[in-house]
């Protein structure tokens, strides 16, 4: 039995505590998912440095997963283009059961496994692409078929899993494991698990876009300013990077269209 599917016997009367005690016990199982992270952080710099050299001008990240995981890579991939600019079309997202189970589970769609190749297949990968691939169990049928096409058509393979010697781990080039044990109800792992899938993509997807030069003094130079707070957020960068005034920063803005790295780049240009 997979360690996330495995119960914790000290947790037997889990229900007959008290709330407070239960919730102790469940933000210990999300420390404990954070410990996983940290425990991953060479695999995550080593993935990282491999997605950064595929990626070039034109290379995609596509998401992988069923379930849970899915959603998670979903969440990661949508605020990549309000945060950094990263084009719709460089990214994609394949959830077991399609579009319908963003919103609603489809349970029965992680076992088809002839459907998550297609799926991969469908996005007619190249060895530019770097692909996702999430399970927490690490033997979902349809994120190991996806992952294990992607490998034959060149593209990059990141597997991220929970537990260890998991199929999706030997599937794919960088494999990240995030061991978070037994879950404090037994085979939920939309907590412990799932918490350090999100942590873990957090970091990666970062760090990714840090080497794809999108950071510069630790401010979203890529940022699309698309509403009021994100608006004084860019003219706040600008300010704050070059030493100019408000109204410098907004009148640069737009003449830049709203493009922060230009309009720092034109601040510049003329001191």
């Amino acid at each position: 039995m997979e360690e996330t599917e495995r119960a914790d016997e000290a947790l037997r009367d889990l229900e007959r505590r008290s709330p407070r005690a239960v919730l102790d016990v469940l933000l210990a199982g999300q420390r404990r998912s954070l410990d996983a992270v940290e425990a991953a952080l060479p695999a995550i710099e080593r993935a990282v440095a491999a997605a950064a050299e595929r990626l070039g001008e034109r290379g995609r990240l596509i998401y992988c997963g069923a379930g849970t995981s899915g959603r998670i890579g979903l969440l990661d991939a949508v605020e990549l283009g309000p945060t950094f600019d990263w084009p719709d079309a460089r990214r994609h997202v394949l959830l077991a059961g399609g579009e319908a189970s963003f919103g609603r589970t489809r349970e029965g769609a992680e076992d088809d496994g002839a459907a998550g190749r297609a799926a991969l297949l469908a996005t007619e990968p190249t060895p530019a692409d770097v692909c996702l691939m999430l399970a927490a169990s690490g033997r979902t049928p349809f994120t190991l078929a996806a992952a294990e096409a992607a490998r034959g058509a060149g593209a990059l393979t990141v597997g991220l899993a929970n537990n260890p010697g998991a199929p999706l781990l030997d599937a794919c080039q960088h494999p990240i494991l995030l061991r978070t044990g037994p879950e404090a109800v037994a085979g939920s792992t939309r907590l412990a698990a799932g918490t350090a899938q999100k942590a873990a993509l957090n970091l990666f997807s970062t760090l990714l876009m840090i080497r794809l030069g999108k950071v510069f003094r630790g401010r979203m130079v890529d940022m699309r300013p698309t509403n009021a707070k994100l608006r004084a957020r860019a003219c706040r960068i600008v300010s704050e990077v070059t030493g100019c005034s408000d109204d410098e920063a907004l009148a640069a803005l737009r003449s830049s269209r709203g493009s922060i790295r230009e309009a720092i780049l034109a601040v510049e240009a003329v001191r």
